[in-house]
């Protein structure tokens, strides 16, 4: 029997386009079926820029959507990124002509998902994106695959290797976001403009996709609730230690009888707890079953070889013929979740006031807060060289967001109050 040769297109060169040149290069034959997979065109926006692999071999587009409607290649690989533009344009033009299509492309799936899935399944062909959640994790094979027998009750993590090496750095170095931003640029974990990362909106698109693999739903990414890390101060790092908990940027969807959830807060999780651990670039996600309980996954979240490593995963179910929904139902199936009101969600809170150091303060903060419903769990009273002011710290009970929101206005007011109360969530995980 004689082993077919699949012609790969490659849209986009950057880190994990070269990790996936060279591994194609290394390994073509790869693939369980045996078949070979070998990479015959490319585009990306700059032919003469230096790179580690050799492309003088390799038929040139300075157009992606040119490279996806070639007849000269059987699997469009899209790494160009971005939810519209190019690669939106690129991928759509591949799908209608039948040619599978493998991305990394998060915000283009998470915004644009239901319909791209709807033209893959009219015209029979795959659309796979393994890379675009987790790196080399497979999480969303794991949950397109594995857990298709289950109920699918939450997904809660770390998705975003920036923020989580961030945030670890301060800790670890008591150096400000700021000063630690510098650094990660400097390492390639952040882009020059790195607001995508540390603005929550990448956790925000992959939590998005996992949601509607959870749930058989679309994805909706613009009912996501979502905050970044910009405003994690050190002193809430050092004080939410001294509580017994370490924050992590965490992304997570629930489900429930009233809708589905879909979140990205900075949050506190106990020090023991293994999300707590996973420090540095790592990923890390917890998925909780009806039947299957609680399963973890953790690992390299980005990087030229874990995510290079998963677009090939990709290609390999291209190669044996794989055949399942984009999502875990058909296209016409999916339906937009009903999501949440955030301000009816019940929750454990940290809230920090930073107070003029007088008599009758702690008082008058409790009372408030009593006033609005908000019981206290722990609290926290620490004199901090530096801060400006003294800082009260306290975790409260759970309870529903919006008392939470009138307590902080109202503490706002109060006359020795010198800022509005920080306000972190306690990760229900």
């Amino acid at each position: 029997m004689t082993n077919k040769t699949w012609r790969v297109g490659v849209a986009g060169l950057g880190t994990v386009g070269g990790g996936l040149l060279q591994f194609l290069a290394e390994r073509p034959g790869f693939a369980p079926a045996g078949d070979l997979a070998v990479v015959t065109a490319v585009s990306a926006r700059s032919k003469s820029r230096p790179r580690t692999v050799d492309i003088s071999n390799l038929v040139w587009f300075d157009d992606p959507v040119a490279l996806a409607a070639s007849p000269e290649i059987d699997i469009f690989v899209e790494l160009v990124g971005g939810s519209d533009g190019p690669a939106k344009a690129a991928v759509e033009t591949a799908l209608k002509a039948g040619k599978p299509v493998v991305t990394a492309n998060k915000a283009l799936i998470a915004e644009h998902g239901a319909e791209l899935a709807a033209l893959a399944e009219a015209t029979n062909t795959p659309l796979l994106f393994e890379a675009a959640v987790m790196g080399g994790v497979p999480a969303v094979k794991m949950m397109r695959e594995a857990l298709v027998g289950d109920d699918i009750i939450s997904v809660a993590g770390i998705l975003n290797g920036t923020c989580n090496f961030i945030l670890s750095e301060m800790e670890k170095t008591g150096r400000s976001f700021a000063d630690v931003l510098r650094e990660a640029q400097g390492l390639g974990y952040a882009e020059a403009d790195p607001t995508m990362d540390v603005g929550g909106f990448d956790a925000g698109h992959k939590v998005s996709i996992l949601a509607a693999l959870a749930f058989g739903c679309a994805p909706n990414f613009a009912a996501a609730e979502i905050e970044g890390i910009s405003e994690v101060d050190l002193l809430d790092i050092k004080l939410a230690k001294d509580l017994g908990y370490r924050i992590k940027l965490i992304a997570g969807a629930a489900k429930s009888e009233d809708g589905v959830a879909v979140k990205v807060h900075p949050s506190l999780v106990p020090l023991d707890h293994p999300l707590a651990q996973a420090g540095g670039a790592l990923n890390a996600l917890f998925i909780e079953g009806k039947r299957i309980g609680r399963i973890f996954l953790q690992g390299p979240g980005a990087g030229a070889g874990p995510t290079a490593a998963a677009v090939a995963a990709d290609i390999a179910d291209v190669m044996t013929k794989a055949v399942r929904p984009v999502f875990q139902a058909p296209a016409g199936d999916l339906k937009p979740f009903v999501s949440i009101d955030p301000s009816k969600a019940v929750g454990k809170a940290y809230l920090r006031v930073m107070v003029q150091d007088q008599p009758g303060v702690i008082a008058a903060i409790s009372e408030t807060l009593a006033e609005c419903g908000v019981s206290i769990d722990s609290f926290l009273q620490k004199p901090v060289e530096g801060a400006g002011g003294v800082p009260i710290v306290l975790v409260t009970h759970a309870t529903p967001e919006s008392n939470l929101l009138d307590a902080i206005s109202r503490i706002e007011k109060l006359q020795t109050v010198l800022e509005r109360p920080r306000l972190l969530r306690v990760a229900r995980i």
